[in-house]
Parts: C-alpha cells; sequence; structure tokens
C-alpha cells in the first residue's frame, strides 16, 4: 500500500475541498464575514428554486448552531467519506448498479456512469432529466445529478453512509468534478486501485492523513494555552493503530476467551500473535478451570465485543476476521455467520460522526465480503456517533399523554444524559433501563400525534435524535465479554473545563489522563471474567501520578503484556509516543503469573513485531510482586533478588 500517496491525496483534499464547497456557499450568498438573507429568493440575480431556498434555509440554521467554519469543514468531509466508499465499491465490484462512478473499466478517469446513463437503473433517477442534459452536452451539470442519485439511491443499503442529501450538503457539492486536477481525479491518479482493496487499510490511513493538518493546528493551540474543544479531540487523539498491534490485542481477547473454553489447535495455529500463557501454581490453575468451564457453555453469537473508541473501525474489522474463524469452526456457514456477527457481536462507539461513517461502512463491506446479499438484507450494525440532546426539552403536556411513566421517565432521563455529550464520549456513565421497550412505545406514539400540529411538531423535532440517544444509551449501558481499544491520549491540562469536571467528579482514580480514564471504563464496560484488550501510552505503569490506576488495576488478572516503548506507530518519530499493549481479566486470581514481552528497546515497528513474533525477551512475573516497591511501578524485568531486596 503507497501510503505517501494516500496521505499527499488526503491532505491535498481536505484544502481542497473545503475552498470548493466554500466557494459554492458564496454562489449562493453564504461567506464567513455576511450571509443574505434566509428568505431571499434570489441571489446575486440568479432566482432560486424552492428546492434551492429550502436547502439555504437549512444551510444558514446550522451555521448559526455551529459556526461557518464547522459546516464547512462537515461539508467537506461528508463528500470526501463518500467519495471514498464509492471508490471502494466500484473497485471491488459492490456497487448494485455494477456501474463505475469514476472510472471506465480500464481505470481512466471517464466515468462509465456518464456513457451508461440511458440505460441506469437507480431509484430516483428522472430519465427526462437525464434525456434533457445529454442533449446539451451538459456533461457536468449531468454527472452531479447522476452522483447525488447514485448516493441517493445507496442510502436503501447503506444509510449510515449515504444519508439523503437533498439538503445543504447537495446544495455545496463543489462543482467542474470532471475537470483535470479535481478531487475525483487526483483521488484516481494518486491512489493505486490495489490500494482500494483492502477497506480497513485504504479507510483508516485517508482518516489519519485527512485529518493531520487539522491536528498540527490543535496542538500548536494547545502550546498557546488554547485548550482542545469537543469539535476539535477526534482530530487531535485519532491515531490508526498500526495492524500486527490489533491483531495481538485481538487474538489475545476474542481469541483467548474462545480457546480457554473451546480448545483448538487449528484456530490457535492461525492467530500468530497469541501468548501462551505462563504454567500456573496448583491453586491458580484451579481457580482458572473454574472460569474455563464457564467459557466452555458460551456460544459464538453470545461473545459481546465493544470498542468505544472506535475510530475508523480497524479494531472491529479485525475482530470480525476473528469471529468468523470462531463460527467457521462451531459449523456455522461464511453467509450465515457474516449476519450473526453483525447483530450479536459487534459494537462500537465514538464521538466523531465521520469516523461513525467510516467504520459503519468498513463493517458492511465486511460483512457483503462474506455474504453476497448482506446488503439487502437491511441490517443495522450496534455502531454510534455519540450525539448530543442540547436543545430538546421534555413538555410535560405532550410527554405525559404520549407515554406511560415508566418510558416518559427514560425520556426525560435521556434528554439530561446526553447534554454536551460529545464532550464526554463512551465514559459517560449510563443506567441499565429497559432502552428497546422505550423506542417500541416511542415509535407507537407517533400515530397519537396525527391531527395535534403542536404535539406533532415536537414529537417530529425530538424524533430526529431521541432514537439514536436510545440506542447508544443501551450500548454503553450493557455489559460486554470483550473490550478492544485504542482510547484518546490527552492530559487533564489540555482538556476543556466540562469534561475536566465530569472526569474529576466520575473517575478520581484515573484522571490524570483521558488514556487512563478509559482504563477504568473499559473494565466497567466487562461482565465477570471477561478480557480486555488496550493499546495505551506507558506513563501509566511507572508514574507516581498514576499510583491509584495501578492499585485499582491490580485487582485484575494480567493476562500479558508487551511493552512497546517509542517508535511501535510508524508514522510518529521520535520519543514522543511510548506506548504500552495489554490484555487482562476481570478476576482476581492472586497469584496469577504474567507473561510480559519487552519490545521497548527496539527502534522500529517491523522490528518489534519480529520480536513478539519470535517470542524474545519473554518475563514471566506476578504483578502483586510490585506491591512491595513504593508506588507500585510495574517492574517487570527487575530480577526476584531485586525485588526480594525492596521487599
Amino acid at each position: 500500500m503507497d501510503k505517501n500517496a494516500i496521505k499527499k491525496f488526503a491532505v491535498w483534499a481536505r484544502t481542497e475541498l473545503i475552498a470548493r464547497v466554500s466557494l459554492k456557499g458564496v454562489e449562493y450568498g453564504i461567506t464567513e464575514d455576511n450571509i443574505a438573507p434566509a428568505a431571499a429568493d434570489s441571489i446575486n440575480g440568479k432566482v432560486l428554486t424552492d428546492t434551492e431556498k429550502k436547502q439555504r434555509i437549512a444551510c444558514i440554521a446550522e451555521i448559526n448552531d455551529k459556526g461557518y467554519k464547522q459546516v464547512m469543514e462537515e461539508v467537506a468531509y461528508t463528500w470526501f467519506n463518500r467519495f471514498s466508499a464509492l471508490r471502494f465499491m466500484e473497485v471491488n465490484g459492490y456497487l448494485p448498479s455494477h456501474v463505475r462512478v469514476f472510472t471506465d473499466e480500464e481505470n481512466n478517469f471517464k466515468p462509465q456512469i456518464i456513457t451508461e446513463a440511458i440505460h441506469l437503473d437507480l431509484d430516483g433517477l428522472d430519465m427526462e432529466k437525464v434525456y434533457e442534459l445529454k442533449e446539451a452536452e451538459k456533461n457536468e451539470e449531468l454527472y452531479k445529478y447522476l452522483l447525488i442519485v447514485q448516493c441517493n439511491a445507496l442510502n436503501k443499503i447503506l444509510p449510515g453512509m449515504f444519508q439523503k442529501i437533498s439538503d445543504y450538503t447537495e446544495l455545496l457539492l463543489p462543482d467542474n468534478l470532471l475537470r483535470e486536477g479535481s478531487v475525483i481525479q487526483q483521488m484516481i491518479e494518486l491512489i493505486p486501485e490495489d490500494d482500494w482493496k483492502d477497506a480497513v487499510q485504504i479507510i483508516g490511513w485517508l482518516y489519519q492523513y485527512y485529518n493531520s493538518e487539522k491536528k498540527d493546528d490543535v496542538f500548536a493551540a494547545l502550546k498557546k494555552n488554547v485548550k482542545i474543544t469537543k469539535e476539535n479531540i477526534p482530530a487531535a487523539t485519532q491515531l490508526f493503530t498500526p495492524d500486527w498491534i490489533v491483531r495481538y490485542m485481538v487474538e489475545n481477547s476474542v481469541g483467548r476467551l474462545w480457546l480457554e473454553g473451546h480448545e483448538d489447535n487449528n484456530l490457535k495455529n492461525e492467530w500468530k500473535y497469541y501468548l501462551d500463557e505462563a504454567e500456573q501454581e496448583a491453586d491458580v490453575a484451579e481457580q482458572l478451570r473454574a472460569i474455563r468451564e464457564e467459557y466452555k457453555n458460551i456460544k459464538p453469537e453470545e461473545i459481546k465485543v465493544i470498542d468505544p473508541c472506535m475510530g475508523s473501525g480497524h479494531i472491529l474489522v479485525y475482530t470480525f476476521d476473528v469471529l468468523m474463524q470462531i463460527y467457521e469452526s462451531y459449523g456455522y456457514s461464511q453467509r450465515d455467520a457474516a449476519k450473526s456477527i453483525v447483530e450479536n457481536n459487534i459494537y462500537g462507539l465514538d464521538i466523531d460522526d465521520r469516523a461513525f461513517q467510516l467504520a459503519y461502512f468498513a463493517i458492511m463491506m465486511k460483512a457483503r465480503s462474506y455474504n453476497r446479499r448482506f446488503l439487502t438484507l437491511e441490517i443495522e450494525p450496534n455502531l454510534c456517533a455519540i450525539q448530543e440532546s442540547n436543545g430538546l426539552q421534555y413538555e410535560q403536556d405532550m410527554g405525559d399523554f404520549l407515554l406511560s411513566e415508566e418510558h416518559r421517565e427514560t425520556l426525560k432521563y435521556l434528554l439530561d444524559t446526553f447534554v454536551d455529550a460529545k464532550e464526554y464520549g463512551s465514559i459517560l456513565k449510563v443506567e441499565k433501563r429497559d432502552y428497546d421497550g422505550f423506542l417500541e412505545a416511542w415509535k407507537l406514539t407517533a400515530e397519537a400525534t396525527l391531527g395535534n400540529v403542536v404535539m406533532m411538531l415536537w414529537y417530529n423535532e425530538c424524533n430526529q435524535i431521541v432514537p439514536v440517544l436510545a440506542k447508544q444509551a443501551k450500548i454503553l449501558a450493557q455489559k460486554y465479554e470483550i473490550v478492544v481499544s485504542n482510547p484518546p491520549y490527552m492530559s487533564s491540562g489540555s482538556m476543556g473545563s466540562k469534561l475536566v469536571s465530569y472526569v474529576q467528579k466520575n473517575y478520581e482514580k484515573s484522571k490524570g489522563d483521558m488514556y487512563t480514564v478509559f482504563i477504568e471504563k473499559c473494565e466497567n464496560f466487562l461482565c465477570k471474567n471477561g478480557l480486555c484488550a488496550m493499546i495505551t501510552q506507558h506513563s501509566w505503569m511507572f508514574l507516581v501520578s498514576f499510583e491509584k490506576i495501578r492499585e485499582k488495576f491490580f485487582n485484575n488478572r494480567l493476562v500479558n503484556m508487551i511493552h512497546l516503548g517509542a517508535r511501535a506507530f510508524e508514522e510518529i518519530s521520535g520519543e514522543v509516543v511510548q506506548t504500552v499493549s495489554f490484555c487482562f481479566s476481570k478476576d482476581n486470581s492472586v497469584n496469577y503469573k504474567s507473561v510480559f514481552c519487552r519490545l521497548a528497546e527496539l527502534q522500529s515497528s517491523s522490528l518489534k513485531e519480529k520480536a513478539l513474533l519470535s517470542r524474545e525477551k519473554i518475563y514471566i512475573k506476578r504483578i502483586k510482586q510490585f506491591e512491595i516497591i513504593k508506588g507500585m511501578p510495574i517492574l517487570y524485568w527487575a530480577g526476584d533478588e531485586l525485588l526480594e531486596f525492596f521487599k
């Protein structure tokens, strides 16, 4: 995969798309410094259609709510996401029409969708308009129209990526997409077609590189004591996890849970990053036998896995592959397994709407790769971009009339809990309630509003967000057999005031950094005897300021740990990011011997991977041994004589 080409394109495309989207805004009297009246019938002598007027009003309302720059940024990345998704689908033959949107069969920048326009069978396509534009040789206008219709047609099978775009997103679609040097032409020219064959890799790198300049801006502002706002948290904290580290985490959590209850050497041989357990003392071995007896009863469809900081979905996609192997070993067909994995096994959360779109797309494409008919099944994955309830009020007269006491209390709870939710994301503490029952009741109330205009308006406004609030509340409230994550790294000194206050109140032992908060939160997500795998900064293992989180962590069973140190991430040079990845179980086997693999001194990601695969520098220690040292640092490489000296 040519990551330099992907980076060059993504960094340039962000600037280009924001500029082009902003230029379309100027055409409709929308600039950062001045906006023509929302009710205007014409702009700069151009008479607006009814559709354009509605779209423009919606755009202005969004700018008033979020700010001009934020809206232009969102529209730009929405189109970037759609272009990326369409390119992936056309290269892999996943478009239902089987007609390429950007190229011809030889991968030339000659969109097949234009040459085949009069033969297209797309929902919502106005063939008279196609003929009219064809005859007038208005290829640019025809292409924009076909592109919008294609995106809207895909809404039926991929609503999380291709939302209906008859709003201002369509209004601000850039012009001249067929010209030499356009974003689409550069995407085809710079990124080799073969690189689009691996959804998770191409999507993950595009996401990281697209955000790279914004990330630099956020950190430059930090030096001037400008705190990281909720809008900028994703850009500041997102980091695409190297594939081999993802495999280590998933194989030692999802894979381990299955192998400990269902011995299968064929699967074990497939998982090259799986670390065997150290030989245990008799009393510990007996405790483990009891746990594994419970694992024996678990079926593939009962293994719930969550990544609460899913980003573009890299961890979840490899989880999908490992689960598929487990399902097949249990006798499932790939077709049935793909359906069950999306419905029952995989859960994900993120505060970034764009990351959600990409993770959603990656999971749906992975399912499609195992089941050709999957996209026609209308299955929605258990993924959410955490949404806020800001601006929604519970109306006593209407709410009391429509809902039972239990369900109106749940509605009030949802509206209160998710105020400013993007500040906090997955660390929000949410009560366990009957959210499924509430959702059913909420849907049924729609009919009761008919004929009452005021009630209908209130219900429709709430209905834009309430079902999402209930879905994300359910995901946040339930327990999981497996948690796997690369959480954000952000010190308390970089957090905004609301986030600092929430963390201090709810995560007193781990409040020093967002990644340590997530160590505590991920433990809370686990059911009894569940397994969690994470990659974090390694500072929590040693610093005095993190002693409380170590003390809490020592109540779990640390299964294994790979100490990565610096340069585990190829994109980050120097000593800035020093990391550790580890797997622990939510059970307390006091004398358990953990496996440690020291990779910190190795100077590249590839060398670290090779050392892990060859099982070099392995240490066996009980983490309880470190309690005798003041501050309890995890000095796993210390010899027994030194530890005895401390004792």
